[in-house]
């Protein structure tokens, strides 16, 4: 039955992944073709940007040349792509089985089984982490590909190294949604919610950057601690952020088991 039940999650999923998958790995392709030229523009650019506003650069994390490797990567696809993909993934997937099968009548079927709630909704929970891993793969992978096809010179083991980071801050979003579907019994409820404090973390982190009297916001932004430079540039992985990342998805996660095992359905 557990086995049955994961394979059906996974084809679940199929649909997901494939357009986010695309999405994510076409557009960060598109980015590797675009950086070549930007790098050897890069005296106009840094011109350019001289120009905006310092408000506008903080907020996609153009805190440096653009030429530089993984200054481009945490404009383009760190502050910016990978938010959204894990975002709408971990929604998406965490609402699914709870929240929106409740909606439709379909989570009374598994229910009704021999199989226990909790390991139900942990077959569930495996599933978004798959999710996870195949999006920041694909993303990572579109990127490299591109790269190697325009001789960008980039290092695709540094590149790949900020997989694991991209997977932990998806699973943390995953985990906080799964508690919160299961609070909420509630798709739409748990997405609002999520998105809210996704955008209150996202501005808290940029007034931060701007005014440093407010570095607290900073200190409990998700945002603050997704930093893909110094893995790029210098080879030195995060384990800190990745820590606390996992921290938060694995305590969401096993709240939200503890409770669903419990849980009124018809509330």
């Amino acid at each position: 039955m557990t086995l049955a039940t994961f394979r059906l999650d996974l084809r679940r999923n199929r649909a997901l992944l494939i357009w986010l998958g695309v999405v994510g790995a076409a557009y960060a392709a598109t980015m590797a073709f675009v950086y070549p030229l930007m790098k050897e523009n890069t005296a106009l650019v840094d011109q350019y940007l001289k120009i905006m506003p310092k408000e506008f650069l903080t907020a996609f994390g153009m805190t440096g040349s653009l030429a530089d490797q993984g200054v481009f990567f945490t404009t383009y696809i760190g502050s910016y792509l990978w938010p959204i993909l894990g975002a709408i993934a971990a929604i998406l997937t965490a609402t699914r089985p709870v929240a929106a099968d409740l909606d439709r009548g379909f989570l009374e079927l598994p229910l009704s089984t021999p199989m226990p709630r909790v390991r139900y909704l942990a077959v569930a929970i495996v599933g978004q982490v798959l999710v996870m891993v195949a999006l920041a793969v694909l993303m990572i992978g579109g990127i490299v590909v591109a790269g190697a096809a325009v001789n960008a010179g980039f290092d695709a083991g540094r590149f790949f190294l900020v997989a694991p980071l991209a997977i932990a801050f998806g699973c943390a979003m995953a985990g906080v949604a799964t508690l919160l579907a299961v609070l909420t019994l509630s798709r739409g409820i748990t997405a609002g919610i999520g998105m809210a404090i996704l955008v209150a973390m996202y501005l808290g982190n940029i007034v931060a950057q701007i005014d440093t009297r407010f570095d607290v916001l900073a200190t409990i932004s998700a945002f603050h601690y997704f930093d893909a430079t110094p893995i790029i540039d210098s080879g030195v992985f995060p384990w800190g952020a990745f820590a606390l990342y996992m921290a938060v998805a694995v305590l969401g996660w096993v709240v939200a088991l503890l409770l669903f095992r419990r849980r009124d359905l018809a509330v």
